[in-house]
């Protein structure tokens, strides 16, 4: 875990990112509840848009159209408060997303990081995981990951969950914003709930 210069002085929404498997809709989901703030998945907003699977973007209209998706589901939250959404685990390498991400005004990016083994074995335990021929390619997701980690590590915040609980996790991301927060004078707009 680390954090890093330059942090919003408020926090009313928070970007979860990380690779498949790393948890962030999980958390995201704890997040928002703690908080008692909206939650959203921008995969699950792309599908519900197009009314297309994931796969099925990729398949019939290609990633580049896909990655274009996904920055535009970026930038349809910047004006919405009190919000946890969570990225697909590519979104951070298409450079549109990445500068909606960073022009985000009060948010907390956090990277939620683990071994790949561990996240592939989350992602095989998942309903619908024979619908990802890419997790049987360990080369390709190996190289995968190593290409976004850089963009991942523009995180303000990263959070090693392999050996946390969900909900440990979350404790950690809600004391470390909270703790940061305190010493600049400044606060999360709503309590979160315990």
């Amino acid at each position: 875990m680390r954090t890093q210069a330059n942090l919003p002085r408020t926090v009313r929404r928070m970007v979860l990112t990380g690779f498949m498997g790393a948890g962030k809709s999980t958390i995201g989901r704890l997040l928002a509840q703690r908080l008692g703030w909206a939650f959203v998945d921008t995969d699950a907003v792309i599908e519900s848009h197009t009314g297309l699977t994931i796969a099925r973007i990729f398949a019939e209209r290609g990633e580049e159209a896909f990655r274009a998706l996904e920055a535009e589901a970026v930038r349809g939250y910047a004006q919405t408060y009190e919000i946890v959404v969570a990225l697909g685990g590519g979104a951070i390498e298409y450079e549109g997303t990445r500068e909606a991400l960073f022009r985000l005004e009060d948010a907390w990016v956090v990277f939620l990081d683990a071994p790949l083994d561990v996240m592939v074995a989350r992602c095989l335990s998942q309903p619908g995981a024979a619908e990802r021929p890419v997790l049987r390619d360990r080369e390709r997701l190996t190289a995968r990951l190593a290409a976004r980690l850089p963009h991942y590590r523009q995180a303000h915040l990263t959070v090693v969950t392999a050996d946390l609980t969900p909900e440990g996790v979350t404790d950690v991301i809600l004391d470390v914003v909270a703790n940061s927060l305190s010493h600049r004078a400044a606060v999360i707009p709503r309590e979160r709930k315990t």
